[in-house]
Formats: C-alpha cells, structure tokens, sequence
C-alpha cells in the first residue's frame, strides 16, 4: 500500500501537470493573451474551437485561392477576431471564467454584424465614397468601441488608453498650440474613416495581420504541435549543454530559434524558461541572472532570421523592398546580440568556476537528429521558398504548413494526429488574437496619425528636439520607440513605431530600411526594459528573482542590442547593404571582436576582475573597433592590445591560471 502510495506521489504524469499548471499561472500573470475562459458547457467549448478553427481554415483558403476584395477580408479577419475575443476573454481578473455572460454573446454577434454589414453593404459604401450613412455611422461607432475593448481585455489598459487619446486628439486638435496643432474633425468624419477606408481600423496594420502574421503564427503552432520545440531544447542541450554555463547557453539557442518562429516573448520565455532557468539555478546561476538570460534571449529572437516573428515580412511590405533584403540586412546585428548574451554567459561561468551538465545527462546530437531532425524539413523549404522560388510569401507560408504536417508524419514521436491538426488550428487562432486586435487598435492610432497628419508633426517635433545632432535625435528617438512599445506585441509595436518615429530619421536623410531597423529594435527591447519589462517579468517569476532586478540585468546582456542600431546609422555596412564583399567581411570580423570586448567590459571579467577604468577604456575600444572606420579599428586594436596586457598582468599578480579562466 506505501509503495503505490510512492509511486503515485512520483507520478511523472502529476509532475508534468503540476508543471504545466505552473506555466499557465506565471503565463496568465504577465500576459494578458492567455488569461482564456475555459467552459464548463462543452457545447459552448466546442462552438469556439470550430470559430477558432474556421478563422485558420479561412487564411489558409485564402493564400491558396486568394482573398476578397481588400476591405471584406479585413472586415471578416477583424470581426471573428473579435468574436473570440468576447467568448474567451472576460472582462476583469476577477470574472467568472467558466461561464459566457449573455452580454459577451452579445458583443459577438454585434462584432459579426459589422463585416455582415460591409459584405452587404459594400457598392454602397464605395459609392459613397467615404461619406456614411446613418447607418454606416452606427456600424463604424460600434466597431470602435468594440474594438476598444476588446484591446482592454487582450492586452491591458495601455493600448486602448492610447487609442482613445488618439481619438480625442483627432476631435479636439484644433484647441491644441504649436506643431500639433490641426483643423480637428467631427466625431461622424473620423468613424466614417475608420470604418469605411483601409486607413482606419481596416488599415495596414490589420492587412498585415490578416495575411503574414496569422499565416506564420499558424505555421509556428504546427510546428510546435509536431514536437519542434522539444527538438530545439534537446538540440541546445547535445550542442552546448556540457560547456561551461552550458543550461544558460541552451537557453538563448532554443529561445532564439523559437522566438524568431513565434514572435511572442513573453509565452517564449514560460514555455522555455519553465525547462532552462532551473537547470540555470541548479549549476549556480544566481535567480536575477537567469531570468535575464532567458528574457533577452527571448526577445532577441523577433530580430533573428528568418521570420523575426513574422516582422521581416512585414518591414518588406511597409517599405516596399525584396524579404530577402531585409532579412540579410536584419542577420548580422541578430548575430551580433546573441554572441554579445553568450559571451556575457561564458564569462560570468568562469567568474563563478559554473560547470555544465555532465555527458551522461545528455542527448547525443546523432539521437536527436535521428528522432526529430526530419523537422527541420519544413524551414528549409520556407527558406528557399522565401529566397529562390519567386512565389509570394503567404503561398510559401501556405505550402511551409502543409510540408510540416507531411514531414512530421515520417516518424512516429512527431506523427501529427487529426486531433493534432485540428488542435494545431485552433492554437494558431488563439495565438494570433492578441496581435490581431492589438493591430486593429493601432489601426485607431494610425489612422489618426494619417488624418491629422500627427505622424509628420511628431517627426519634426523630434528633429527639432534633437536640433542639427543626429545622436540626440536618435537618442530622442529611441525614448519614443521604448515608452510606445511597453507592454505591447512586437509587431503592433513596430507598426506604431514605424509611423510614428522612424519619418524623423528619415527626415535626416537617414535610408527607409535603416531608420525601420532602428525603431524596431527599440520597440522590441521595451520588453527587458524597466519600469514595464514583462518578458524580464516573467522570467523573475520562473526564477524566483526581483523583477526590477532582473529587467535590468536583461538590459546589460543585451547591450549590444542597444548599441548596434547606432552604430548601423551611422554606417550601414553593418546592415551589409551599400558595400562590397571585402568591405562586408572586414566588417564582420571588426564587429565581432568588438561585441565580444563589450561584452567583457560588461561583465568585468576576463582573467580576472577588471577595474572600473579598464572597463569604460575597453568598452570605448570595442565600440571604436565595431564602428566600420579603418583609422579607428587600428586604434581600437591597439588600445585593447595594451588594456588586455595590463589585464594579463593582474591576473599574474593574484595568481589565476588565465587559460583555465578564459
């Protein structure tokens, strides 16, 4: 009787739940997206899975057949979107999340009406010419506050508060002084504007929403459902587990690869983080430390290609260009932060004499890619579809989904079910609600910013800040991108940013792609940066650390993600764009040495503790030498050669074995 006692107390079975019910808690603390109902009605539950399930099959038909015309398919994505928000999400914290309240099926039916109405309606709303009806006003009136909410329920109340002073502004701008102010228009001219154009709610940033986001947050879900996600953490465990700090090491390979796939960083860093940060603590990592690694890791993977959470598609819609442009322009800073985490990880290993996990403890690389490197298959095949077949990105997005089902049915460990496929859609759907809606809601912002003409005036409000510097306008610039992505998804993020800050570099001269790069990076890195740093949340949830603390522990590892956006301003062969192969190549190797001195700098370690002064003189060499100038990489050079042998020396002096430190 003791004995099976023990043994049901042991339960694998109860660990992984109890594990999972831990994920799902931290998840729903610092991310909105997942607080879901889950209904005791099973009639209920199955109605949202099929809504859910119709929303993916409808994208999909549509990047094989092609869509309706532009403003119905936007209106039917952001209706159902909306439809689940109101079945899934309740309206406070403290809300029933078992039940759906009549007023919430209400609001589903009335977020149905609105693109019935347009399906309806539309020759007369073109006819119309922008000009509503009363009836238009109604829909229009409804879908704004709808939207409204709905972004309050996703997201949180920054988003929608926003938006809201977006509206205001929109009505009131003629009250205003200065740059800001305009002509203001009236409550009827700016629903009509929302609603009845592609430049409101209908506007870009839902047209990218409704094509590549949810098409690669479907194939993400695919992915993960065909085991993709065990692969990369057993993969990152073969490689790099048995080096020292090698769990921290396994950390940014798998956060990095998954967060490029899936966009999302802080769901990236509870599914990853809930594997690493305790083998992180096990070989001695302090709890703030971590939780940062896996936080910046996390969030570094949206400006790692190929998919950069689907932002690279994105940036190449918006600006017009090739996506094979962007993402080799967006590879060499993304390799460049992640070997700046890395070496931060290595040295804080040696500081603290941190081994890595013993051999017998882990997989072999040859076992792991017996088992699961098959699934490798299907971002092979994307990448060549994206660079070599000449088809469009939501077709190569299309046949990428139907490869990996294929794929996966090679072995019997990654084998996809009908339950699994269906499962895998419904996922998809639920994952691309909180980038939907908080597109629809930034479709407010914008659409005021292109009515009043705000975007431009807040250009030359930071270029006048910044006065004839260039560095104060991107430092300006910068504070604009972090304050506006707080707590926001990366891709609306991005979005804003891109509408509202990237014009003023521009506006300097500065080329389209780079200044998009600058702000987007910034944006993204709101997530690690306090006093709202919730990917760095989370992960001192995992971890047990001080949030505070470990938000700005995420900052210095990732601060070569801080830096590099200036240094690819000030000359864009970092970007490897406008230069020749020799030029790219001299580059490459100049930035590496200083990314890794930066990083040494910021650790202050190398054979041994490094004083203060030896820290700042050999973080000015490693930006000197990361600058793509010949006159300061020989003086770069020389300034570190003297600085590591003043290093050599005190290591010496206190008696280190240097070889085994480094």
């Amino acid at each position: 009787m003791r004995s099976s006692q023990q043994s049901s107390e042991h339960n694998p079975l109860h660990e992984d739940q109890h594990a999972d019910e831990q994920q799902q808690e931290v998840l729903e603390k610092y991310d909105n997206e997942s607080r879901f109902r889950v209904f005791d009605n099973r009639i209920v539950a199955w109605g949202v899975s099929l809504i859910a399930v119709f929303l993916s099959l409808y994208h999909l038909y549509t990047s094989y057949f092609g869509t309706p015309v532009t403003l119905q398919h936007r209106s039917l994505h952001v209706a159902v979107i909306l439809v689940l928000v109101f079945m899934l999400y309740p309206p406070f914290k403290r809300s029933k999340r078992n039940i759906l309240h009549w007023y919430d099926a209400l609001f589903a039916v009335m977020a149905l009406s609105t693109t019935v109405y347009v399906f309806i309606e539309y020759e007369g709303i073109i006819q119309r010419g922008g000009i509503p009806n009363n009836i238009d006003l109604i829909f229009g009136a409804m879908l704004v506050v709808l939207v409204l909410e709905a972004a309050r329920r996703v997201t949180g109340w920054g988003l929608p508060l926003l938006a809201s002073l977006f509206l205001i502004y929109g009505m009131f701008g003629r009250e205003l002084g200065g740059i800001f102010r305009h002509r203001g228009y009236e409550w009827d001219e700016i629903v009509g504007f929302m609603y009845q154009t592609t430049e409101g709610v209908y506007g870009t940033a839902i047209g990218v929403s409704a094509t590549y986001i949810f098409l690669f947050i479907l194939f993400g879900a695919f992915l993960q459902k065909s085991g993709m996600g065990q692969f990369f953490n057993d993969l990152a465990l073969a490689i790099a587990g048995q080096t020292r700090g090698g769990p921290a090491k396994v950390s940014v390979i798998a956060s990095g690869f998954l967060g490029s796939i899936n966009g999302a960083a802080v769901a990236n860093v509870v599914t990853t983080g809930s594997f690493t940060i305790p083998l992180m603590k096990k070989i001695g990592y302090k709890k703030n430390f971590a939780g940062a690694v896996e936080a910046s890791a996390s969030v570094g993977g949206q400006i790692l290609p190929p998919i950069m959470g689907a932002a690279a598609f994105i940036m190449a819609e918006m600006l017009g260009l090739p996506y094979s442009q962007i993402a080799l322009a967006a590879l060499l800073p993304a390799l460049l932060f992640y070997l700046g985490v890395i070496t931060q990880i290595h040295l804080r290993a040696s500081k603290e004499g941190l081994k890595g996990i013993s051999k017998d403890n882990l997989p072999a690389i040859k076992q792991v890619m017996v088992e699961r490197g098959h699934l490798l298959i299907p971002l092979l095949f994307l990448m060549y579809m994206l660079f070599f077949s000449g088809r469009t990105i939501i077709f190569s997005a299309f046949l990428t989904i139907l490869v990996t089902v294929a794929i996966s049915m090679l072995r019997k460990t990654t084998r996809m079910s009908i339950r699994d496929i269906f499962d895998a859609l419904e996922n998809g759907a639920r994952t691309a609600i909180g980038v939907a809606v908080a597109c629809a809601a930034v479709g407010l912002i914008v659409g005021i910013a292109t009515l009043t003409g705000f975007g431009l005036s807040l250009a030359n409000g930071i270029v006048a800040l910044g006065g004839e510097s260039l560095l104060l306008t991107l430092m300006f610039t910068m504070v604009a991108c972090i304050v506006l992505g707080m707590g926001l998804p990366s891709i609306p993020t991005y979005i804003i940013t891109s509408t509202m800050a990237a014009p003023a570099l521009v506006e300097l001269g500065i080329e389209a792609l780079v200044a998009h790069l600058f702000v987007f990076y910034f944006g993204i890195f709101a997530n690690i940066t306090p006093p709202v740093a919730l990917a760095s949340f989370a992960a001192a949830g995992i971890s047990g650390g001080q949030q505070m603390r470990t938000g700005f522990v995420s900052m210095k590892l990732a601060i070569a993600g801080f830096i590099v956006p200036y240094l690819f301003v000030y000359n864009d062969s970092l970007l490897l764009i406008n230069t020749t192969f020799s030029e790219g190549v001299l580059v490459t190797i100049t930035a590496i040495i200083g990314v890794v001195l930066l990083g040494v700098a910021a650790e202050g370690f190398l054979m041994t503790k490094m004083p203060v002064l030896l820290r700042l003189l050999l973080a000015g060499g490693a930006l000197m030498l990361m600058t793509p100038n010949l006159l300061y990489d020989v003086t770069a050079l020389v300034l570190i050669a003297v600085l590591l042998g003043v290093q050599w020396l005190l290591a010496k002096r206190v008696g280190l074995n240097t070889i085994k430190a480094i």
